[in-house]
């Protein structure tokens, strides 16, 4: 008996299911899921976070706002009524005109000499890296012994600026009673903080100025003053519109400083001379428990550094605009 063989004429078979194409296919897929999925994956901490300790805080305060909300008892909703309150509020306007007015004499001061100073650092000198670590001292040093110092300074009958003062005939100044001096020594305790911390900002962007341009400039015989200001100060736009952004953010926060100038009194002053919207706010939220109205107050602090931000970003946008 003869058994014949016929060989397959027909299509290959498939292989079984753990062939190397279905890996291939998986392999694939998780590498486009990957490319396009991880990037969200490590960069979605930030907003969560963001959004617990930011997006949800700023929505529970306007509902807050709405509601006439004690500390005990029940809340009642008010609607738009604590906002209409604060617009009236001559106590709000007068932490308004406070704040303002330190953060003009403490900001405008402190931009310029933090200017003075990174171009001062950018020098060719002996220790310049010792320096430059140096200007953070002021912002490393706590706030407290910081107020505690300038305290001590400025006061009225051992203070040595008064003693200073009285070699050219001045009177001691109680320099808590008024309210320009009162904004004067709270914008030196700012501009003493923080105008390192601004310089060195100012110098990173001078060191990424190519020497090239101040190379060209010198042959065409522009003297050092005449570099500066047109090479360094057009180039440093952007980082002048960034600090002065960040520097009208905080000023219009401003508390640690002048609540420990007053020793800790949350009107600033008697007269309320130096009290500022963010103490008007704690005033109201802790030692009058009405927080509906300080949600309320808050919310107009924000709107306020909106505007403010704003009215920056486009002032030294116009400036550098009309310097080209």
């Amino acid at each position: 008996m003869t058994l014949s063989i016929g060989s397959r004429t027909g299509p290959r078979a498939a292989g079984p299911p753990g062939s190397p194409v279905p890996r291939r296919r998986s392999r694939t897929l998780l590498t486009r899921w990957d490319i396009t999925f991880s990037p969200y994956l490590f960069i979605s901490p930030y907003f969560l976070l963001f959004f617990l300790f930011g997006l949800f805080p700023m929505g529970y305060t306007v509902w807050v706002a709405l509601h006439d909300w004690e500390l005990l008892g029940a809340h009642e909703f008010v609607g738009l009524e604590n906002f209409r309150l604060v617009l009236t509020d001559p106590q709000f306007w007068n932490s308004v005109r406070n704040t303002l007015g330190m953060f003009v004499i403490a900001t405008v001061p402190q931009l310029l000499a933090a200017l003075v100073l990174a171009s001062a650092l950018n020098q060719r000198m002996r220790g310049r890296t010792l320096v430059r670590m140096g200007v953070l001292v002021p912002m490393i040093t706590s706030i407290a012994a910081v107020a505690i110092v300038f305290g001590q300074l400025f006061s009225r009958d051992f203070g040595l600026v008064n003693w200073v003062l009285g070699w050219f005939g001045v009177d001691h100044l109680d320099w808590t009673a008024r309210r320009w001096t009162s904004w004067l020594a709270v914008s030196v305790m700012v501009d003493w903080r923080w105008t390192g911390y601004n310089a060195l900002i100012y110098l990173a962007a001078m060191q990424s100025i190519p020497r090239d341009l101040y190379e060209a400039a010198a042959i065409d015989g522009a003297s050092r003053a005449r570099q500066f200001w047109t090479i360094t100060l057009p180039l440093l736009r952007p980082t002048i519109i960034f600090t002065a952004i960040v520097s009208t953010i905080g000023g219009f926060q401003l508390f640690t400083e002048p609540l420990l100038f007053g020793n800790g009194d949350m009107a600033g002053g008697s007269l309320r001379q130096f009290q500022t919207v963010t103490m008007y706010m704690f005033e109201n939220a802790f030692r009058r428990f009405d927080y509906g109205y300080a949600s309320a107050v808050s919310w107009m602090l924000f709107m306020l550094i909106l505007l403010g931000s704003l009215l920056n970003f486009l002032w030294l946008r116009r400036m550098g605009g009309g310097a080209k």
